[in-house]
């Protein structure tokens, strides 16, 4: 089994701190690539400057909508500068957050309208980070995302509706352990119906640990082949053929080589 996990944050302090052996416990596990992801311009170096150092790690670039308040026209320049390295293989993650007000919704959608045009000009996919704001995102991908040429909803967790109107638009969509949460009754429901050729893994690490691991304060890489197996199960698939499927899925949206 190799399994992609295609949005971990592994510039994070608690995972960045021991991440050979973060890495080492992910190979063991079955999880043998990874697209870790960017933030902000510090995170978004580092995640490139750690990606060069293994041979199936890649890189996303781009400004949470946390950080959507601090974008200047340099921050801009510089995220177009290093979406041009060899390892970045999409914009993201950006969109809106409304759950948090670390940034106004007018400086998010600024800056989520600018990164859609990097990702445009340069012929990436995007990353969506999506909260509470699934029809304000919706309308802006609608009128400013159409020379974008793939579009993932990372870490969904909405309702099925909500699903067929993404899928709808030709966009993808990835899942994390949270669809292993016991409250999380929407998402699997989401989860069933989306076609295979569609659909990622996540684990959005170091948070939300899959069951039976949520005691593990710290999601790492490792954890998400319990994601695989309980969605495997959902779909009443054997776990080598779904891991197979998700992860040819993740290699074409990201334009990843065979492993």
């Amino acid at each position: 089994m190799k399994l992609i996990d295609t949005h971990c944050h592994l510039t994070f302090e608690e995972l960045a701190q021991d991440v050979e052996a973060v890495i080492a416990r992910s190979r063991a596990a079955g999880v043998t690539s990874w697209i870790t992801v960017g933030t902000d311009i510090e995170h978004n170096q580092k995640a490139i400057d750690l990606a060069k150092k293994f041979d199936s790690m890649y890189a996303a670039i781009g400004i949470h909508p946390h950080e959507a308040k601090d974008v200047t026209a340099e921050t801009l320049t510089e995220l177009t500068k290093l979406a041009q390295n060899e390892k970045v293989v999409a914009i993201g993650e950006t969109g809106l957050d409304f759950h948090y007000a670390f940034s106004s919704p007018t400086d998010q959608t600024r800056a989520f309208a600018q990164q859609l045009k990097i990702a445009a000009d340069l012929n990436l996919p995007v990353i969506i980070h999506s909260r509470d704001a699934f029809e304000e995102t919706i309308d802006i991908l609608d009128r400013l995302g159409s020379d974008v040429n793939k579009v993932v909803f990372h870490c969904f967790g909405g309702s099925d509706k909500q699903a067929k109107i993404v899928l709808d638009k030709g966009f993808y969509i990835s899942f994390t352990g949270v669809v292993t949460f016991k409250n999380a009754e929407a998402a699997r429901q989401a989860a069933k119906m989306v076609p295979l050729e569609r659909l990622m893994l996540e684990t959005d690490c170091p948070y939300m640990s899959p069951e039976p691991m949520r005691k593990q304060k710290i999601n790492e890489p490792a954890l998400m082949t319990h994601t695989a197996k309980y969605l495997a199960e959902l779909r009443k698939m054997n776990l080598p053929d779904f891991a197979a499927a998700v992860s040819a899925t993740a290699r074409a949206f990201f334009a990843l080589p065979e492993t």
